[in-house]
Formats: C-alpha cells, sequence, structure tokens
C-alpha cells in the first residue's frame, strides 16, 4: 500500500526542503511505501532544483492556480493514498501517520482540522486574527450546516484521500476553491470523511508573502459555496418571497385594516412583485440543480428526477396557459370597466384589484410555459 505527499509549489525555496525532509520522515513512521511528488508551478528561485536533490518527483504544471497545480501532482502520484499539504513549513508533515491510519481504516477523505473546535491547535503568529475567528469558523459551519460535511476546518490544506475516490470527484476548481470544492463534492456523494487535529505553525517563508488574500479568496469561497447550492440561494429565499406575495395578497383583496393599518393597492403591489420574484427564483433553484447534476458539478438527485418525471412540458403548457388567460381575464374585466366608465377616471382602488393580480397571473403563466420548455430540453440533454 503506497502513499504519495503530493505539495504544490511556487517559489518555496525557504521552505521547500524542510518540507520534504519531514514528509520522507512522516512517510516512514507510517510504515508504508511512499514518495514525495512536487507540483512545481513555474518556480524562478531554484525550487525544482532543491527537490529533485531530495529525491522528490517533480511535475510541472504549466497551468496556473493552486487547484491547478494541485491536480497536476494528483494525477501522476502513484500511491493508493494521497496526503496533500502546503510547502511553506506551516504544516508539519510528521503528522502524516495520523492520516495514512484514517486512510487504512476505510475514510474516503481525512481532513485535517487546525481549529480548537476539532482539536487542533494554531501556534501565536501562524494564522491571521480574521482567518481563525471569523472567516475559517464561518465558513466551516456554513459547509456543515449547507452540505452537511463533518468537519470544522474547512480551509485546512493538509488532507488525505484515497486517490481512485479523488478521481472520481472529477473536480474543475482551479484556483483556492479546489479546497471546498473537494469537501463539498464528498459530502454530497455520501463519502466517508474523518477529522484529525493537526498543529497549524507560522509561515516559514521570507522571500514573499503568503499566496493567499483575503477578502478575494474569502469572497470566491461563498461564492462556491452559492453556486454549490441551489437551495440557499434560490429555493429558500424564493419560497419566502412566495409566501409573503400570498400573505399580502390575502389582506390586499379584501382591504383588511388592523389598527391604524389599511392593506390596499399599494399593499397588493408590493405582494405581486414578492410572488413574482419568488417564483422565478424558484425556478432559478430548479434549472441551476440540473444544469449542476448533467454538469457533474453535483451528484444525482431522486428529488430532481421525480420533478422531471411529474413536470412534464405538456402539464407545463397547460398550467402555464390557464394562469395566463386568467391574467387576461382579469385584465380584459379591467378593460370593460373602463369603457363604462366613458374612458375617463376610475375607482383605483377597485379596478387595481383587477389589473395587479391579471398581470401577475399574466406574467407568471407566460413565464412557466417559457421554462417548461427550457427544462424540458434540459431533461431531454440528460438523458
Amino acid at each position: 500500500m503506497k502513499t504519495s505527499i503530493v505539495m504544490p509549489c511556487l517559489n518555496e525555496a525557504d521552505t521547500l526542503e524542510v518540507c520534504i525532509q519531514k514528509a520522507f520522515r512522516g512517510i516512514d513512521d507510517s510504515g508504508v511505501e511512499g514518495e514525495v511528488v512536487v507540483a512545481d508551478n513555474g518556480s524562478t528561485d531554484g525550487s525544482i532544483a532543491i527537490a529533485e536533490r531530495l529525491g522528490a518527483r517533480v511535475v510541472r504544471v504549466p497551468e496556473k492556480g493552486y487547484g491547478s497545480a494541485l491536480m497536476g501532482g494528483i494525477a501522476v502520484a502513484s500511491g493508493e493514498f494521497v496526503i496533500m499539504g502546503d510547502a511553506d513549513d506551516s504544516y508539519d508533515f510528521l503528522e502524516v501517520p495520523k492520516f495514512v491510519e484514517k486512510l487504512q481504516a476505510g475514510a474516503d477523505l481525512v481532513q485535517g482540522c487546525r481549529l480548537p473546535a476539532g482539536g487542533g491547535t494554531v501556534k501565536p503568529g501562524a494564522m491571521p486574527f480574521l482567518h481563525r475567528w471569523w472567516g475559517n469558523p464561518m465558513f466551516s459551519f456554513l459547509v456543515r450546516l449547507w452540505f452537511g460535511a463533518p468537519i470544522h476546518d474547512v480551509y485546512c490544506g493538509l488532507r488525505g484521500f484515497r486517490k481512485d475516490f479523488q478521481q472520481s470527484l472529477e473536480q474543475r476548481c482551479t484556483g483556492m476553491e479546489f479546497a471546498t470544492e473537494m469537501i463539498i463534492k464528498s459530502s454530497l456523494r455520501g463519502a466517508k470523511i474523518a477529522e484529525v487535529p493537526i498543529t497549524l505553525h507560522p509561515d516559514g517563508r521570507k522571500a514573499h508573502a503568503p499566496h493567499l488574500k483575503t477578502f478575494r479568496d474569502g469572497w470566491r469561497t461563498l461564492r462556491f459555496f452559492l453556486m454549490c447550492s441551489p437551495k440557499w440561494l434560490f429555493l429558500l429565499p424564493g419560497f419566502l418571497l412566495v409566501f409573503f406575495g400570498i400573505l399580502a395578497t390575502a389582506v390586499a383583496l379584501p382591504g383588511i385594516t388592523i389598527g391604524p393599518a389599511t392593506f390596499d393597492a399599494h399593499t397588493l403591489l408590493f405582494g405581486s412583485l414578492a410572488f413574482i420574484l419568488g417564483y422565478q427564483a424558484i425556478v432559478f433553484a430548479i434549472m441551476t440543480k440540473a444544469f449542476a447534476v448533467g454538469e457533474g458539478l453535483m451528484p444525482k438527485d431522486r428529488r430532481l428526477e421525480g420533478f422531471f418525471r411529474v413536470a412534464t412540458l405538456e402539464r407545463g403548457l397547460i398550467f402555464g396557459g390557464v394562469a395566463f388567460l386568467g391574467g387576461l381575464v382579469l385584465l380584459i374585466g379591467a378593460i370593460l370597466q373602463w369603457t363604462q366608465a366613458g374612458f375617463g377616471v376610475l375607482d383605483y382602488g377597485h379596478t387595481m384589484r383587477w389589473v395587479i393580480p391579471g398581470a401577475t397571473l399574466a406574467a407568471l403563466g407566460f413565464q412557466t410555459m417559457l421554462f417548461s420548455f427550457f427544462i424540458s430540453m434540459m431533461g431531454n440533454n440528460r438523458k
């Protein structure tokens, strides 16, 4: 059983030697056969020569990015197990045996945890204040809440996995999102995920600053989280807006007065807007999920399959057509009221109770027919 340690590298001459030495010692302490793979992403400071001198395999990865470097290194790794970790000496590769032990016990992915919440330790000066107390805990909470991943340190770059399992994830992110993509996809696919506590040490590099950019990479992580969770990005906000729209319509149509407040046509208009926006958000949730499943970004979902079986093109066209015609009837009724008034001034409060629901139904019906054609094409493509 062979273990490969893969290190992404971009001008890490300050720390690469000590990292490789510790990596080989970590492999020996694990009692397994192993290798060290340095995935170089265009170093110009002698890092390649250091790696070759110490007996590490060097793979040159021309495509820029943290994820690109790791994918290049993992692709050539010969080990059944792969341990990945940065080459800045912040991770102690002498802790490799912990990961190998969990992998040998049957885990698909073993995530390191630097934070005390998962038993880890952060040495003084090893992690910026915002990362330790806000960014990392927040994103780790979100990955547990949204995706059910049993981890407490989503950003930890020291982790191990079975190579065949990682290859089955078909990862695509070439930047820092690579690490979170691995966790999200693993969790969504029901993988066996374990967590081991580790110690984070201060970055040992002196020639250049860390590659991580707090706000840029934080936004990229949040963006990726949202892209992988149509439920939180579209579906739940959509249902909330639809609920508000129904509630506003229920009190505004009869003109209910509660205390000093009278809910009239303006409330009805707000409710109509909320309903239309909510409906569009729900539709986007379905389309996004269907696209993500079709492209392999997310695993197949039985609920989505059930939706495709029920929401056929014909049913969608019938439902949308009925809603559209219902809206036209209400709008025609409003026009008739105008003709009866000799095209003069109308009773605003009364007429808008025909116009607003009519316009809403017509818009939703037309959107439903368009959505039915589009989602039908996506369904055919999936087959």
